[in-house]
């Protein structure tokens, strides 16, 4: 099993950054391989500019950073994008990673003959998110189910891969350094259970 965790913080010190850090460590205790992705640290350009607009009017050619994240994720069996949670929803990082990456050819195609087709259906993708409210303010106001709709079946299940996992740590904010560490461990060996769970049964 392979793995590639997508890290979106410009704090390399910050809670995602540890949170990514020990999902990635339980995998490999697990027997998984895991290669990293930290899109601030690399400069990822997230802005959907000439070259990416070229090739979704089917002008250009795939720009080459983003046939290198397209071949990141083609190495991988899972999908592990880890972010905190900014007005609902992901960073801006990240999402345009998502804009510029996920594109028709790769993620999915429209043809005359069979319409639309998705073509992520080999990958899983595990969503950990971090947030600084709590449970039940998210139960009351909807953010679960906006989270479903936009993230999990807008963007994952769109392109036809598979919800392995989606994994919120709350309370980010307000709770000590200690209880977020050890919850961020047990959250890793978690999410690690379902890669080898869901690589057994494939």
């Amino acid at each position: 099993m392979t793995a590639l965790v997508v890290v979106s913080h410009s704090d390399p010190d910050s809670l995602t950054h540890h949170v990514a850090r020990s999902v990635s460590e339980a995998i490999r205790t697990a027997g998984g391989t895991v290669e990293t992705a930290d899109l601030a640290a690399e400069n990822f350009d997230p802005r959907f500019a000439g070259g990416d607009l070229n090739l979704f009017r089917g002008k250009g050619i795939t720009p080459a950073d983003v046939r290198a994240e397209q071949e990141r994720i083609d190495r991988a069996d899972h999908l592990v994008l880890v972010f905190p949670m900014y007005w609902w929803s992901m960073p801006a990082l990240l999402k345009g990673w998502i804009d510029r990456v996920f594109v028709g050819g790769w993620a999915y195609d429209i043809t005359a003959d069979s319409g639309f087709v998705k073509k992520l259906d080999r990958l899983t993708v595990h969503l950990v998110a971090l947030a600084g409210d709590d449970a039940d303010s998210f139960e009351r106001h909807g953010v679960y189910d906006a989270f479903r709709t936009q993230i999990e079946r807008g963007i994952v299940e769109y392109c036809g891969a598979t919800v392995g996992s989606t994994t919120f740590l709350h309370e980010t904010d307000t709770r000590s350094r200690d209880e977020l560490a050890t919850e961020a461990q047990d959250l890793g060996e978690r999410i690690a259970a379902q890669v080898v769970r869901l690589a057994a049964v494939s």
